[in-house]
């Protein structure tokens, strides 16, 4: 890699009137925020749809967009709607249950007015549909059919289109030809307002940064159309799921849910099914994190009706063989490999070496165990790293600060020299001069945060993935901080 630097930071999380982030003039300023700033590399997580509890890493599609993150802005330009007058929701943390259904209202209205007369975009939808025929048509008919069920699980609808009766099915697409019509219309307007920001990206010197689950969500389009790929019984429930088993953290480990894949029937057929996947996030990002890493090598796996994650096993993974079949279909693996070391054994390292994969290195993890620690900078083994203040899943480096061991922060001051009140800048500076290529953290450390800027917290349902940046955050003088951090570490884009 280049040596470079991102800022971590979801479209929900982006300013503006709606009562979420979205895909629209924020967006934008955010891109050319980047650029002022010498940043090469913005990191966004999951984009998919979302479902209970709001979480992108539990879509419905592996495939599919997230219509929360359409701007109305542009949907007035593109003239599907007037321009709305802001619903006076919070600004400071996305109340799901407020946005959502008011953009539900909105999309339905820009497709009524769309299917009116021959609408403009009309040719542009018919090239969109006709592209994504491979994943879109059903999409569109789960979707559908869970609205026509009130969007419980796929497992609860009647027997025939559970266990997609081929009669059922072609009924169920003739009965809710509307509604199959308006998803797919949804998803053109997603992928249509995200190549425009891909534009408004390369025109700032910006690249993107995605992220890929190793697990697909049981409720899901993708689960529900290719149950032959994934452990589900006859009844539709994941005979076994993923998790992970008991440690210092948790002692019931954590219990994911997810089913876990046949890989056996992935090999038959030449992992077609994520190549599919691989390519079509590669259509949207230029660089993906793959999450969990570990799963390709071994992984944990729990019965099915399991209420934690003691009782498992560790299974073997697909390894190399599902990486190399990628790697020859798409001409390469830009990938970074979400390998946080630890307990993991020699194997996860070997597999990531094998196909030269950066992997991760987290600087709140370095303060524990002294000097040796594998996450302190002068311990790193090369610079095929992406160094990371933290993550999405942890405390910002200031909430960390303020909730560590008396001996973690007493040598973090030490190490970054710096004191309490600047400890985000220096363990910014510490992850900005490391080897490692790539140095990434999420906005809420550059504006120095406490618990109030928490994006996740791991295992809990409820309140997560809400927290909003404020308009005002993304100044110049801010730009031109983290400008000069990029420069005075070689890191400046381009």
């Amino acid at each position: 890699m280049d040596r470079n630097a991102g800022i971590l930071l979801h479209p929900t999380s982006l300013p503006g009137p709606f009562g979420i982030g979205d895909l629209g003039p924020r967006a934008h300023e955010w891109v050319e925020f980047l650029g002022r700033a010498g940043c090469a590399w913005w990191q966004v997580l999951p984009l998919g749809p979302t479902g209970y509890g709001d979480s992108p890493y539990q879509t419905f599609s592996a495939f599919a967009g997230n219509p929360a993150l359409i701007s109305p802005e542009w949907l007035a330009e593109d003239g599907l709607i007037e321009t709305p007058a802001s619903p006076g929701f919070p600004d400071d943390h996305v109340d799901y249950g407020l946005a959502l259904p008011w953009k539900r209202e909105l999309l339905a209205a820009a497709f009524e007015r769309f299917e009116v007369g021959d609408h403009s975009l009309q040719a542009d939808f018919e090239d969109f549909s006709e592209a994504n025929s491979d994943w879109l048509p059903e999409y569109a008919l789960f979707l559908a059919l869970k609205e026509a069920h009130g969007m419980v699980s796929w497992v609860e609808w009647p027997a025939e289109y559970r266990d997609r009766q081929p009669a059922a099915l072609s009924e169920a697409a003739a009965d809710l030809a509307d509604a199959r019509h308006r998803v797919a219309f949804e998803q053109f307007l997603f992928f249509r307002q995200w190549e425009r920001l891909r534009v408004a990206c390369a025109n700032n010197g910006v690249r993107i940064i995605g992220d890929i689950p190793i697990f697909v969500a049981h409720d899901s389009a993708d689960v529900w159309a290719s149950r032959e790929l994934f452990s589900i019984g006859a009844d539709g429930h994941p005979t076994v799921v993923a998790g992970v088993p008991p440690d210092y953290f948790s002692e019931t480990g954590q219990l994911w849910g997810n089913p876990l894949y046949r890989w056996g029937a992935h090999r038959r057929d030449g992992y077609e099914w994520w190549i599919q996947r691989m390519s079509a996030s590669l259509a949207l990002v230029d660089l993906v994190r793959l999450d969990h890493f570990r799963g390709f090598h071994d992984y944990w796996e729990i019965p099915g009706d399991a209420e934690d994650a003691v009782i498992g096993r560790w299974r073997r993974g697909p390894g190399g063989g599902l990486l190399k079949k990628i790697r020859e279909a798409i001409g390469g693996l830009p990938v970074i490999a979400e390998d946080l070391g630890g307990d993991m054994g020699p194997g996860v390292a070997r597999l990531r070496r094998r196909f030269g994969l950066p992997g991760m290195k987290v600087t709140q993890f370095a303060f524990g165990s002294g000097p040796g620690d594998e996450f302190l900078p002068h311990n790193y083994d090369s610079d095929n790293w992406v160094a990371y203040t933290g993550t999405h899943d942890n405390e910002t480096v200031r909430a960390w600060f303020l909730s560590a061991a008396d001996h973690e922060r007493e040598y973090a001051m030490r190490y970054t020299a710096t004191d309490a009140d600047d400890i985000h800048w220096g363990l910014l500076r510490l992850t900005w001069s490391s080897i490692a290529g790539l140095a990434v953290a999420p906005v809420q450390d550059f504006l120095g945060l406490g618990p109030e800027g928490r994006m996740n917290i791991p295992s809990t349902l409820g309140g997560n993935w809400q927290w909003r940046v404020s308009a005002d955050a993304m100044s110049d003088d801010l730009a031109d901080q983290i400008w000069s951090l990029n420069e005075t570490y070689g890191r400046l884009a381009g």
